[in-house]
């Protein structure tokens, strides 16, 4: 296939690439760095572009596979920064759907969006993917960034992806020195669910829905089994052998990160049904099968 992809040099998208390129896909890069893009990247069978404005339509592709956005944790979310996470997130796709709808022979799009849309849903099972959504940031963030990739006039299919578990980059990454060190603990009451999936599923996933024409429609990108914050904690500190004594108070969090707290101490027991009715196979469908295999005993 011929594939478009934004958002390359993210997590998912740099475990994703290569696989694809294994699979002889001739592949286009939309990327802010070119430079980085190809350091990461130095396969010469790459296109990339660094704006769609060389782009009159999207006709050539098969598939865009739509990943880009601001790291919406690394910074503290002023109203510029909000104004940025919106723009590399809304709008990029605001446009892409634009692309695709002046062409005649419109490409699929898989795009991305987050859990974050369902809010806090305490204890309740969200395994219906068109659940209400909350009137947080991040959930009005997520239903902004839906309706964009909703007006492209194809077959759209919307990966309601949790938290991306992987030693090699995000949320995981960032823990492991602090457990590593006996200092992490629960955060707040520690009963939150936390909706996660491997990032081995989570690209399995988009290769999943692009070789399944008949798949359209949202998807929750989340291990079957999700975990309270304690529970992860509890499981993490087992696997490396290590105690997590410091808890840290809803409070502090709220004090130290502002409304990224939320992104911590909502609760989102979210359970991936379509994408299991759909024939998905998970390679790792609980947290402790998860961490046994990267921090196998010695």
């Amino acid at each position: 296939m011929n594939i478009f992809i934004t958002g390359g040099t993210g997590l998912i998208g740099q475990a994703l690439i290569p696989v694809l390129l294994n699979q002889q896909h001739q592949l286009s890069l939309l990327t802010r760095s070119e430079k980085k893009a190809r350091r990461l990247f130095p396969q010469k069978n790459l296109r990339f572009f660094t704006s769609l404005t060389a782009l009159k339509n999207l006709d050539e592709f098969d598939v865009v596979i739509n990943l880009a956005g601001e790291p919406i944790f690394a910074k503290a979310w002023s109203e510029a920064q909000k104004a940025t996470l919106f723009n590399s997130r809304v709008k990029l796709t605001e446009q892409i759907a634009l692309l695709i709808n002046a062409g005649l022979n419109p490409p699929r799009l898989i795009s991305a969006s987050a859990t974050g849309i369902y809010g806090d849903g305490g204890d309740q099972l969200m395994n219906d993917e068109n659940s209400t959504a909350f009137n947080t940031f991040s959930a009005r963030l997520c239903q902004a960034w839906e309706s964009a990739a909703l007006q492209a006039k194809t077959t759209v299919c919307l990966l309601r992806t949790g938290i991306v578990l992987s030693p090699k980059g995000g949320a995981l990454a960032k823990m492991l020195p602090l457990y590593r060190l006996n200092l992490a603990g629960r955060l707040g009451s520690g009963k939150q669910y936390w909706a996660w999936i491997a990032l081995e599923d989570a690209v399995n996933a988009v290769l999943f829905l692009i070789s399944n024409l008949d798949c359209k429609g949202i998807y929750n990108l989340t291990a079957p089994h999700p975990v309270t914050n304690s529970e992860f904690n509890q499981e993490l500190a087992a696997a490396l052998h290590r105690c997590a004594p410091f808890p840290v108070p809803a409070f502090a969090l709220k004090l130290a990160l502002g409304e990224r707290a939320d992104m911590l101490l909502e609760s989102q027991n979210v359970f991936p049904k379509r994408l299991l009715e759909a024939g998905f196979k998970f390679q790792y469908v609980n947290l402790k099968q998860y961490f046994t295999s990267l921090f196998p005993k010695k």
